[in-house]
């Protein structure tokens, strides 16, 4: 589903580069989950922005499900890949209600208004439809991280891309968001990339996970090498052994 080649992101020039993302190549099965960690500023996140179109300034060739995509893509292309943020308040405006929220992507791919499916979307994610009505702030961090999924499934994306997407909740609520996201994926057969530093996460939800280290990916650590403690580099040692001390 998704096929990575020899990809760079490079922000300035001369002396004041910075090399983020260095010439990694990959691929995804359908309804795969990856996971990618590594250590924060390794370049995870401008890795998956480049895959959801929100980097543009990357080099090489990304395909989804055979097609390559490019650094400027058409509205088809963009259904593709929808991406759910870290930051389940940050991601959502604080003036707009639930369901302005849920319908402008649908406003935005020039498919109505939207506010059609804005109910079915709240069902999808176990919340009431009422709730769109409200504002973010009348929502609790989970709640409005399942506002965040349902918002990034309204299109039907066959590819769900997942940055931290429980890193700002509270314990007992992330188990509710990864449970959630492991129904969505086995009833949609998606396929997602998670980003994560939590190691716990990753075990949970993926089939399989490229570790990252200044750009580059260093190791690569199937299921049972999480669930064993097997690693197959110095860093992604060190990386098992910080997340469980």
């Amino acid at each position: 589903m998704i096929k990575v080649e020899n990809l760079d992101v490079v922000y300035g020039s001369k002396n004041a580069s910075n090399h983020v993302v260095r010439s990694v190549s990959f691929d995804v099965g359908r309804g795969e989950t990856l996971g990618i960690v590594g250590e924060s500023g390794c370049g995870k996140s401008t890795l998956l922005r480049s895959l959801a179109g929100l980097e543009r300034g990357w080099t090489g060739s990304i395909a989804f499900d055979g097609k390559p995509v490019g650094t400027a893509r058409s509205r088809e292309e963009l259904k593709l890949a929808q991406m759910v943020f870290q930051d389940p308040y940050g991601s959502l405006h604080p003036r707009h209600r639930i369901g302005t929220a849920l319908a402008e992507p649908l406003r935005a791919m020039g498919l109505g208004d939207g506010w059609s499916e804005a109910s079915r979307a709240l069902r999808q994610v176990g919340l009431p439809e009422h709730f769109a009505n409200r504002f973010p702030h009348e929502l609790s961090g989970g709640q409005r991280q399942r506002v965040a999924i349902a918002r990034a499934l309204i299109l039907s994306p066959p590819i769900l891309l997942l940055d931290e997407p429980t890193s700002a909740l509270d314990l007992s609520i992330q188990a509710e968001v990864l449970n959630l996201l492991a129904d969505q994926r086995e009833e949609r057969n998606l396929t997602y990339v998670l980003v994560s530093h939590d190691l716990s996460v990753i075990a949970h939800m993926c089939d399989r996970v490229l570790v990252m280290q200044n750009g580059i990916f260093v190791d690569e650590l199937t299921k049972a090498d999480l669930t064993e403690g097997v690693t197959h580099a110095a860093y992604s040692r060190e990386l098992f052994e910080a997340s469980f001390l």
